[in-house]
């Protein structure tokens, strides 16, 4: 049976009295989903980019709401069990119905707004609990353009015009100024009307008046694919985000001593001066890296023109990514050989040769890995590494030390 939509007319109702026609069951894995079909309803199904109302039916919260493919049936899904009464009283979430009429009129005038200004026709409408979203299908709206349609859009807003319902055939719909008629539509179209300025083909629920949408900002752009995506919002979100972006405007004045409209300045004038720290700390860290690299050949034990750097640092003085860098500085030119260690609750060896040094830091790392009580490693006839569980500076010492005796005994 086919339900009597009544929101079509009136989106303002909340609490209404009806009769369950016929009840629904659904097998899903091991639970069984209930809806139930009224012979009339408010409740607004999912259609049109603009999501189902919530609310509840006897009490029993009504979780989704579709429409029946099949029959144009409603569904309304509840949460548990059934209602075995057949007669029954209903109530609509009006906050959430009432963010959805803000935001589905705000994108009819929007979407209007951008074909005055820039002749860019609205593609599609998505409504979600966090962002509204048009997609504008020309490339060619020019930063200007997003300024004079918000602008236009809230203009009509203040204006307070109002918005009507009425129905028309497609053939008469075909004599009057819609921004687009839906395809396939050859019956009776329902139309919303905002007076003097833009009617279009819609399901959806929406104000009675402009100046309910409150206010219309946009507050983001995109691409979507060759297109325009617009992110705007209405009314209570528009008033939420914008407590939410002053909030973070006034915390950031605090912090920084200044004013709002320099902000900005002061926020690029910070990064500047974090680019050059950064910049001074990394010549700094190299000069640091070069001087220790410098210390450790000069201490290192040389034969055969050879130099072997061994060296075991605790996990409170080093780490695996200061050992990486110093092996490659060590090893960078010359015949220089490295056998650096880091010990704490972590273990890490790392082997390390210039091209033209000998020995083959793979083979030499496996028996050092051993006394550490881990076969976890490896690498290149140049550079090799592994890990360990935890282990003091004493013990990897006589790992690295074992290796030393290895490489010297083959120089």
């Amino acid at each position: 049976m086919t339900t009597k939509r009544l929101y079509y007319e009136d989106a303002y109702t909340t609490r209404f009295k009806a009769r369950i026609v016929e009840r629904v069951r659904v097998e899903r894995g091991a639970a069984v989903a209930t809806a139930i079909v009224l012979d009339k309803s408010y409740f607004y199904p999912t259609s049109g980019g603009q999501p189902f109302d919530k609310g509840a039916i006897n009490d029993v919260p009504v979780l989704d709401v579709t429409i029946r493919e099949a029959d144009g049936a409603v569904l309304h899904w509840i949460a548990t069990g059934d209602i075995w009464s057949d007669d029954i009283v209903a109530d609509i979430d009006w906050g959430r119905r009432f963010d959805h009429m803000q935001q589905h009129t705000g994108q009819h005038i929007l979407s209007q707004a951008f074909m005055r200004v820039a002749n860019a026709e609205t593609l599609s409408f998505h409504l979600s609990d966090e962002t509204v979203t048009i997609d504008l299908e020309t490339t060619a709206v020019q930063p200007e353009h997003i300024e004079q349609a918000e602008y236009l859009a809230n203009q009509v807003v203040w204006q307070n015009r109002p918005v009507h319902i009425r129905a028309a055939s497609a053939e008469e719909a075909q004599q009057l100024p819609l921004r687009k008629i839906p395809a396939g539509r050859d019956g009776r179209l329902r139309l919303i009307e905002i007076e003097d300025f833009d009617i279009s083909a819609c399901g959806g629920t929406h104000v009675g008046a402009t100046g309910e949408v409150g206010l219309i900002k946009i507050v983001k752009l995109g691409r979507a694919g060759a297109n325009l995506r617009v992110e705007f919002c209405c009314g209570r979100r528009a008033l939420q985000d914008y407590r939410q972006k002053n909030s973070v405007v006034n915390r950031l004045t605090a912090v920084l001593t200044t004013s709002a409209g320099e902000v900005v300045d002061s926020v690029t004038r910070l990064q500047d001066e974090v680019k050059e720290t950064r910049r001074q700390i990394k010549r700094q860290q190299n000069s640091l890296l070069q001087l220790e690299a410098n210390s450790l050949l000069a201490q290192g034990t040389k034969k055969n023109a050879t130099t072997i750097v061994s060296r075991v640092y605790a996990d409170s003085e080093s780490d695996v990514s200061h050992l990486r860098t110093l092996a490659s500085r060590l090893t960078k030119d010359g015949n220089v050989v490295a056998l650096l260690g880091l010990a704490g609750s972590k273990c890490m060896l790392i082997f390390s040769r210039s091209a033209a040094a000998p020995g083959d830091m793979n083979q030499l790392i496996k028996p050092s890995l051993q006394m550490l009580g881990s076969a976890s490693g490896g690498g290149t006839a140049e550079m090799a590494q592994g890990g360990g569980p935890a282990a003091d500076v004493e013990r990897v010492e006589q790992a690295v030390a074992r290796a030393e005796r290895l490489l010297l005994g083959q120089l």
